[in-house]
């Protein structure tokens, strides 16, 4: 059987980001079994290059786009993007590359603004959006919030949700929690270093639960531009003795880490649907994170963690003051949230379902026997569970 061929785009795969991670992820699945997936590098993420060379490499991208399409015989073409401007305007030009030479489009959306914000204040940029978005044909996106807003938008135009993945194997293996309360609470953040990810609150958060009588510890891991003035930060407001830096982490040394962790900790400004909270919930570690993105269609207020509002750094201290005073729901916080992601957010879900798609755009393709529709398994809603303890944020 002649299997499809789809180019793939985003950055260079060695490079750290979540559109990486994804295609990583997507390769090193069944999916690249029964298709013949091709990267593209797209984006400077994971390269070492000079302004002009960045420069040059952008201006031959699409050229090298349509040899990549044509000599391939490619039969999809599968744009991995976010609703920034720099990345909308590179790829609406690999967009009218891939329908130039007929090749099936999909338009997979990695956070970024909503489309009705994009170009709010510039009326005929919005009608030239609107007109490049009714091209692709499927647009990905992440979150039920995208999902509603692009519909509003895009009337017509064929949508899906399709949420992150991972591969939760490696987790499994660290314990569920079980947490003393004659020992620090121990929180961990693992993510870029800037400041959108809400880590000035964190600290804020982390000083206001001390003032609260909350003994609690925060390990933070990866590197970013706000390292430097986190470290001054914490060191002013008198907590730096209860904040270490631990640098990037990846792999085992990941799953190390969350080994040694109670609360994973999130308070993004906004978000698509972050890898390291899937992985985190996969290492059963509840989470303390904003209601931004997808984070809401994951994670459910007072049974996974708690949902605090954004640039909220009062309610992020009476979460912690929640969980470290009732260490006793942490461990059943634990298996919900191992229970979540195994349910739904495994690759091979994801895999399933970009196979039916791929061959639903590709109706010469027959669809492989091992990702039959009645096989690929939806994201599940989440059962009820136990009461829900209060604390500061939206309710689910």
């Amino acid at each position: 059987m002649n299997r499809p061929i789809v180019v793939v785009t985003g950055p260079d795969r060695r490079a750290i980001s979540g559109i990486s991670t994804h295609v990583n992820l997507l390769f090193g699945s069944r999916l690249a079994e029964d298709c013949e997936l091709v990267h593209f590098r797209a984006g400077s993420q994971g390269l070492a290059e000079s302004f002009l060379g960045r420069w040059l490499r952008l201006a031959a991208s699409p050229f090298v786009l349509f040899a990549t399409i044509l000599f391939r015989h490619a039969s999809v073409v599968h744009i991995n993007t976010s609703m920034v401007p720099p990345a909308y305007w590179r790829d609406v030009v690999y967009l009218f590359v891939a329908k130039l030479l007929r090749a099936r489009v999909v338009w997979q959306v990695h956070g970024g603004k909503l489309p009705q914000d994009f170009f709010a204040e510039h009326s005929l940029l919005s009608r030239f959006l609107h007109w490049t978005l009714t091209l692709p044909d499927l647009i990905v996106l992440l979150a039920k919030v995208e999902d509603n807003a692009y519909r509003v938008f895009l009337p017509g135009q064929n949508i899906a949700v399709m949420a992150n993945a991972i591969d939760y194997g490696p987790f499994q293996r660290v314990p569920t929690v079980r947490s003393r309360e004659d020992y620090p609470l121990r929180l961990v953040f693992v993510g870029r270093l800037d400041r959108g990810k809400g880590l000035y609150e964190t600290l804020q958060g982390l000083r206001l639960a001390h003032e609260l009588g909350v003994d609690a510890r925060l390990t933070i891991a990866g590197e970013g531009p706000e390292e430097a003035r986190l470290k001054r930060y914490a060191q002013a407001l008198g907590i730096a003795s209860r904040v270490s830096f631990a640098g990037g982490v990846f792999g085992a040394e990941k799953v190390n880490l969350f080994a040694q962790a109670e609360v994973f900790i999130l308070p993004s400004y906004s978000e698509g649907l972050p890898y390291a909270l899937l992985e985190a919930m996969a290492a059963g570690i509840p989470v303390i994170a904003t209601p931004v993105g997808a984070i809401p269609d994951v994670v459910s207020h007072g049974t996974h963690g708690f949902l605090v509002p954004p640039r909220d750094g009062k309610a992020i201290a009476e979460a912690i003051a929640a969980l470290g005073n009732h260490r006793d729901q942490l461990t059943w916080m634990s298996r919900a949230c191992r229970r979540r992601v195994r349910a739904a957010f495994g690759i091979e879900r994801l895999a399933a379902e970009f196979a039916q798609r791929y061959a639903e755009l590709c109706s010469g393709f027959p669809l492989p026997a091992s990702f039959g529709t009645a096989n690929v398994a939806r994201p599940a809603p989440e059962p009820a569970t136990a009461a829900k303890a209060p604390v500061a944020g939206p309710k689910e």
